[in-house]
């Protein structure tokens, strides 16, 4: 029998799919309807999930908070203010007895963290490259050699921002499709919004492939 992971705040399922395909069944929890997420989904904040629902069935948390408080874009003038959910989160996660990895953006102030980008796993699309960076802090160590980035291995580089992607150089304009950023993420279910919002599920299948290990060694 596969365990069963807990993945809250999950969006449309990018880190639930990296995890699936690690060896998890999925159960995701987010405040707002995702209407292409495709494993069991639970409408419903997660914080509130965390305090009222029974936990049991779960072998492992994953929690993506949201990342505004702590992005480069909380300076800029029109910005507005966000909460930090981050910190709340860490405290639930470390009282309930499971192993958990907490994921959040450059910036974030995680503990012990490890740093991906997918260039590690070649992700991008044509000659761009995805440098999507993103920390995750996790309540077990972890083992082996991680990888590497790999930045400059193609010439340009995709962002996957919005209804659109686009060269993250400032000074250059060169666009994708939703199709590209697709390919570039993989991840073929999910609109431009959505992307946007996302993490590869190559990141957290490597990460799921380590909680596995460790689930397994601590029975």
């Amino acid at each position: 029998m596969r365990p069963v992971l807990l993945d809250l705040f999950c969006g449309a399922g990018g880190a639930s799919q990296g995890y699936y395909e690690a060896g998890f069944d999925v159960v995701g929890v987010d405040l707002h309807p995702q209407k292409n997420y495709p494993f069991e989904f639970v409408q419903m904040d997660a914080l509130d999930y965390l305090e009222t629902q029974d936990l049991s069935r779960f072998s492992a948390i994953h929690a993506s908070p949201p990342c505004q408080a702590f992005t480069a874009l909380r300076t800029a003038w029109n910005a507005k203010p966000h909460d930090d959910l981050l910190t709340p989160t860490r405290g639930y996660l470390m009282k309930i007895g499971v192993p958990w990895v907490l994921e959040n953006v450059p910036g974030a102030p995680m503990t012990n963290h490890i740093t991906l980008c997918g260039t590690m796993f070649g992700l991008g699309v044509g000659n761009a490259e995805l440098r999507r960076h993103r920390l995750f802090e996790t309540s077990w160590p972890f083992a082996g050699l991680m990888p590497r980035c790999g930045h400059g291995q193609r010439p340009i580089t995709i962002g996957v921002y919005g209804q659109h992607g686009r060269d993250r150089r400032r000074n250059v304009q060169t666009f994708f499709s939703v199709m590209d950023g697709r390919v570039a993420m993989g991840i073929d279910w999910m609109s431009g919004d959505e992307l946007s919002q996302s993490i590869p599920p190559a990141y957290t299948r490597y990460i799921g492939a380590q909680l596995l290990r460790h689930i397994e060694v601590a029975a």
